[in-house]
């Protein structure tokens, strides 16, 4: 049977028993893949990073869009140099002058004659052209570069990179079993085992929620015992749109087969890989399936490092969708979606402090043994606008 990759994950595309594990993380894979941590499964098979600090920091970096907006409208002047205001915006600083504008609402071309201003830019207008109007809030960009003869090198232009960050997060699960159950012969097998798998399941859910609900914060941040909590995407992606409020459809709560590919079009994949993660709740599974049933039939995607994918396929790229169970533990989840490109995630563990188990916890007179796993981690957002989460999509229009 054929093996498929998934963008952004490692290895040949699945944990099979001949695997063997060289963390925890891994061994929960194999436990558990499609248990109530499938993000943490698929990042067992990412790449991984120590950090030597608490917080770790990355730089994004984007090529700017260049698309201003006009304030105000402005009647129609053939040929001449003019000063357009704009919305304020540090975008508006890359038409510099040379730069050639074009209106996206008339077509206009106009040639920017001195370099911009955060709200205004000195242009002559109608190149070549027939005289226009352009109406508030018409769209500009910036289509290429025309110079002069002889002309001297233009206004040099650059941008910075953006720097964000999260913290790691403390986990531990504990888990004890008495001298006297230790040495009881049960038919349910040997408890301390036992116990020692399912506290590794728990603590995994426990570091899955985090990663996808957590805010990052740090308390007491002035003592020596800091209490510090993880970002979690949910809270650290901009892109999140509340169907619900209408934000990305005509009618509260609802969105149709045709809003959601327009969406899928204009923004799941207008950046990033053209292959990401759906994590959804069961009534957006539904919505798909539905939608899955007018055109083809969805696909099972095989070899999936044991996590269970549909391919759900559009002409602007594939969501491989995954039901997730704690979604459906969750209430306001139920509707809710999250969409992850694993090329652009990483997870993040302090020094010596990825998921392992501290055995013999127990104090000194106790008759029993305890024991914990430990992981001090945090999840990271190399790029910030391929993720996006979508909430409050009830209905299928």
């Amino acid at each position: 049977m054929p093996v498929s990759g998934i963008q952004g994950l490692r290895g040949t595309g699945t944990f099979s028993t001949d695997f063997r594990p060289t963390n925890y993380r891994e061994m929960f894979t194999l436990l558990e893949p499609n248990g109530d941590a499938p993000l943490n499964a698929l990042l067992s098979m990412t790449s991984s990073e120590s950090s030597d600090d608490p917080k770790f920091s990355n730089f994004r970096d984007e090529l700017p869009e260049r698309v201003m907006q006009i304030n105000g409208a402005i009647t129609s002047t053939a040929g001449t140099v003019q000063t357009l205001t704009l919305d304020s915006s540090t975008e508006n600083l890359f038409a510099i002058a040379g730069s050639i504008l074009v209106n996206a609402t008339s077509g206009e071309v106009m040639h920017v004659t001195t370099t911009a201003t955060a709200t205004s830019v000195a242009v002559k207008r109608n190149i070549g052209g027939t005289s226009h109007a352009i109406l508030d809030n018409a769209k500009l960009y910036v289509a290429g570069f025309a110079a002069a003869e002889g002309a001297d090198t233009p206004e040099p232009i650059s941008f910075d990179s953006v720097v964000a960050f999260n913290i790691t997060q403390i986990f531990r699960t504990a888990f004890s079993v008495t001298r006297t159950l230790k040495n009881s012969h049960l038919r349910t097998g040997d408890k301390e085992t036992e116990s020692m798998e399912k506290a590794l399941k728990l603590h995994m859910s426990d570091i899955e929620r985090a990663m996808l609900f957590g805010v990052k914060h740090t308390e007491n941040p002035t003592t020596s015992t800091p209490t510090r909590f993880t970002g979690g995407v949910t809270n650290e992606i901009t892109g999140v749109y509340n169907v619900a409020a209408g934000e990305i459809n005509a009618v509260n709560s609802t969105m149709t087969e045709k809003e959601f590919d327009n969406f899928l079009i204009e923004t799941v994949f207008a950046y990033g890989s053209k292959e990401k993660i759906f994590f959804c709740g069961a009534k957006i599974a539904g919505h798909l399936q539905a939608i899955g049933k007018n055109r083809w039939s969805p696909t099972q995607v095989e070899g999936s490092y044991g996590v269970n994918f549909v391919r759900y396929q559009t002409f602007a790229g594939d969501l491989l969708v995954h039901v997730h169970p704690q979604f459906r533990q969750i209430p306001s989840m139920n509707n809710a979606a999250i969409i992850l490109d694993f090329p652009f995630l990483k997870y993040r563990y302090l020094d010596s402090s990825d998921t392992q188990i501290l055995m013999d916890r127990q104090g000194n007179g106790e008759d029993r043994k305890k024991h914990e796993y430990l992981t001090e981690c945090g999840l990271e957002l190399t790029q910030d606008k391929v993720h996006q989460y979508i909430k409050g999509w009830t209905t299928l229009g």
